[in-house]
């Protein structure tokens, strides 16, 4: 398992050094006046400022990011909190089980993971959210989905949040979005997912950038649907997305694509030439 993804990882960084150098051309006004940038967990270094936090998250905020990309899991006590993995491992170096403790157990020994309603009170509405449903067992499904529910009802679905999952069969356990609200995120499985999308009438397609092709993009637009893709993290790759009409741009390296698209809509050299 290490082994192939080693292999993908290399494979996806030679992707994009080659993109990073294949000069693009300056994407027209309307696609640069409507880019929609999304910081992937938040603009962090795991070091100063830990991914999925609120400090991660202000970041993205004050720089005028259009979106925000976040995951939740489920405490004991059923209430979903802000962190990628299942356990506290990679992050703090200590193995605690989200699951496993509640919600106050949590933050009494890991305060900078935030829960989904404090993150929705603050950003809700000023922040796109992209909010990821992680693969893990629901103890009460029918609770889960009132309770999530109620976290975002303040927010207008599409227009101010979408739900991605990798395993789309997460969906199954919310009723209350709309079909058009939901994002598969596709690996190497992006035909299964396309025809998945079409079929379910989602609200379109997540994927790495190498394989969400540009037939896959006239299909999903010929019937009202979007594409996002991942990971963008310089200016040619930026603007060679924006090119294509992709719909969302996810990135690890958001503000700097950011100021990059400031300086284009200024019609400047950006200060960061990639």
């Amino acid at each position: 398992m290490r082994v192939l993804s080693w292999i993908k990882y290399s494979f996806l960084k030679i992707a994009d050094a080659f993109y990073q150098q294949r000069k693009q051309s300056r994407p027209a006004a309307d696609r640069l006046q409507h880019c929609k940038i999304v910081s992937h967990r938040g603009e962090h270094d795991n070091f100063t400022v830990f991914e999925n936090t609120m400090a991660a998250f202000e970041r993205v905020k004050v720089h005028g990011i259009w979106g925000l990309e976040l995951d939740i899991r489920w405490t004991k006590d059923l209430r979903p909190v802000v962190i990628h993995d299942p356990d506290t491992q990679r992050l703090f170096h200590y193995r605690r089980r989200i699951d496993q403790m509640t919600c106050s157990e949590l933050q009494e020994s890991f305060s900078v993971i935030p829960t989904l309603e404090e993150v929705v009170q603050r950003y809700g509405g000023r922040l796109h959210l992209m909010v990821e449903l992680k693969a893990e067992s629901y103890p009460d499904p029918v609770r889960q989905n009132r309770v999530l529910k109620d976290h975002l009802a303040q927010l207008q679905p599409r227009k101010d949040y979408h739900l991605i999952s990798i395993t789309p069969r997460m969906f199954d356990f919310f009723d209350f979005a709309p079909p058009a609200t939901l994002l598969p995120i596709a690996e190497l499985n992006v035909r299964q997912f396309s025809d998945l999308a079409v079929r379910k009438r989602f609200g379109g397609l997540l994927g790495h950038y190498l394989f969400l092709t540009n037939r896959l993009l006239k299909k999903h637009r010929a019937i009202g649907q979007n594409l996002g893709t991942g990971f963008v993290n310089s200016k040619n790759c930026l603007f060679r997305e924006m090119n294509r009409h992709v719909e969302w741009i996810f990135s690890n390296n958001a503000v700097e694509l950011q100021s990059i698209l400031n300086a284009s809509l200024r019609n400047e050299t950006p200060a960061v030439e990639n």
